[in-house]
């Protein structure tokens, strides 16, 4: 059986989790809970009062690299995000997420200058998960940490995101060092980038809902080619494969009527990368403005709106420890590309206990693209199914 583990201090933060994955940002409303702006503020921070001072997601803003890899302390939210698939020489799967997430305590400059090196304007936390295919096992932890005294942070230059003694750090043109431990499980990646900075949504600007300032500014990094060791316990096992990279900031959250999402990035074996996520809603539609892209193995792109693609649900898994019931089987439809993919969980039990609930995990996918057979390996996440996201906004 999967191991699971929750931790008594996500508590820390219950109302401000911002969920990776998706290419979208959540902001849980906190104002009006003193007992957890008090643990908050012993973590260096105090809450923002109202949003008043934050900047907004407005429309196309230049995003150049490599500035726009590090930090922007004037958005509320923000995300840097690696999954991957890996194996052995001899075959033995593992699947990856380490993502670190920034929460601004208060608007930039109002916290003033000076005092102890423990305050700070930004609360970090980040979530590690390792998925074990053979022994049918995932583990995740949950760490946070203000920003204060160097415990976490992000630089652009030289590209840099860390959260105590994980992190994901630059060593030279388009290649970075990912690593992470857990009691007895480590991870310690060499990434390599082969299509360079993709700019999702129109140039970057990625719109979630009709609401002004309901979008982010989103890219993705799908191509980075993997190698270094998993290790379990005193076992070291050398690995390869691939991980993918989005990283996105905002100020905003869902429109009234999306309850979760679920969200696809998908490696095939010819090149192509695939992003997709679908809006659910509280009556059961899909919401409009759900979208994605075809990336193909030059860089080029081929945007998607929601009336390009369909993916049904072909299996479902039910939760043995939150109750959930989970999509865990998918059926990708996008005929104008000729596109008709099968994505299958290597495992089912790829659910992480922590504040808001929610499912992240390695997938494989077999089909066809173009009347060419293809096959390859992703990531799925999937919001909304344990508890509604309204309910914590």
């Amino acid at each position: 059986m999967p191991t699971k583990t929750h931790w008594k201090s996500i508590l820390i933060v219950t109302a401000v989790l911002v969920l990776a994955g998706s290419g979208l940002l959540l902001w849980w409303n906190v104002f009006d809970d003193p007992a957890l702006a008090g643990q908050l503020r012993q973590l260096g921070g105090s809450l923002p009062e109202e949003l008043d001072g934050f900047e907004k997601a407005e429309g196309v803003i230049p995003l150049p690299f490599p500035e726009t890899f590090g930090p922007h302390l004037g958005y509320l939210t923000e995300w840097w995000y690696y999954t991957g698939n890996l194996e052995t020489q001899e075959g033995r799967h593992f699947g990856y997420q380490l993502t670190f997430f920034r929460q601004a305590l208060q608007p930039p400059g109002v916290i003033p200058e000076g005092g102890s090196d423990w305050r700070s304007e930004q609360l970090y936390f980040a979530h590690f998960t390792l998925t074990d295919v053979a022994a049918e096992q995932f583990t995740f932890r949950e760490r946070f940490s203000r920003a204060g005294a160097g415990l976490a942070g992000a630089q652009a230059q030289p590209y840099r995101v860390w959260l105590e003694d994980w992190q994901v750090r630059q060593i030279g043109d388009r290649q970075y060092q990912l690593s992470a431990r857990m009691e007895n499980l480590a991870i310690s990646l060499t990434l390599e980038d082969e299509k360079g900075p993709v700019l999702q949504g129109r140039e970057g600007y990625s719109q979630k809902g009709p609401d002004p300032g309901n979008a982010s500014y989103y890219y993705s990094q799908p191509r980075l080619k993997s190698s270094g060791t998993v290790q379990l316990g005193e076992e070291i096992y050398e690995v390869s494969g691939w991980s993918w990279k989005d990283h996105e900031f905002s100020t905003s959250g869902l429109s009234d009527n999306q309850v979760g999402w679920d969200w696809f990035s998908l490696q095939l074996d010819d090149g192509t990368d695939l992003m997709l996520y679908t809006f659910r809603n509280a009556d059961g539609s899909i919401g409009a403005y759900s979208s994605g892209v075809i990336i193909s193995p030059e860089g080029i792109l081929l945007p998607l709106s929601r009336e390009d693609f369909s993916i049904t649900a072909l299996d479902r898994w039910v939760s043995p420890e939150s109750g959930a019931e989970y999509p865990a089987k998918w059926r990708i439809e996008i005929p104008g590309a000729g596109i008709d993919l099968t994505v299958t969980p290597y495992i089912s039990d790829q659910e992480l206990l922590v504040t808001v609930i929610y499912w992240e995990g390695a997938v494989q996918v077999t089909g066809s693209y173009g009347g060419k057979a293809v096959q390859g390996n992703g990531y799925v996440e999937l919001t909304g199914y344990a508890r509604s996201m309204q309910s914590w906004l």
